[in-house]
């Protein structure tokens, strides 16, 4: 089964589906050094850059701001959710997220 995924409005959105389904309103819980240095490490989404999947994880590119220490980058392969049976289930951002390694 084919899952439609990308950005919408300015990379505010992630769609699966023609349905929005990931925000960047939230706030994500990234373990340490995957971002900063803080441990763990709060950081709030300003945009999405990209969207796409590792086997049955959906991951997204990110631009972000740590809530703690102020560090703004971007965040490559986050986990924001997986495929099951055919259906997206989000990640809740309130989860310690690790990104994911190319060919895990």
């Amino acid at each position: 089964m084919t899952i439609a995924l990308r950005t919408l409005d300015d990379g505010a959105w992630i769609s699966v589906n023609d349905s929005r389904q990931v925000s960047v309103s939230d706030v994500w819980t990234l373990s340490r050094g995957v971002f900063c240095d803080c441990e763990p490490a709060y950081v709030l989404l300003e945009g999405f850059v990209d969207v796409g999947v590792d086997g049955s994880i959906v991951t997204a590119d990110a631009v972000g701001q740590c809530l703690d220490c102020g560090t703004r980058d971007s965040i490559d392969r986050l986990p924001i959710g997986q495929i099951v049976d055919g259906e997206f289930e989000p990640y809740g951002p309130e989860g310690v997220q690790s990104l994911v390694e190319p060919g895990r």
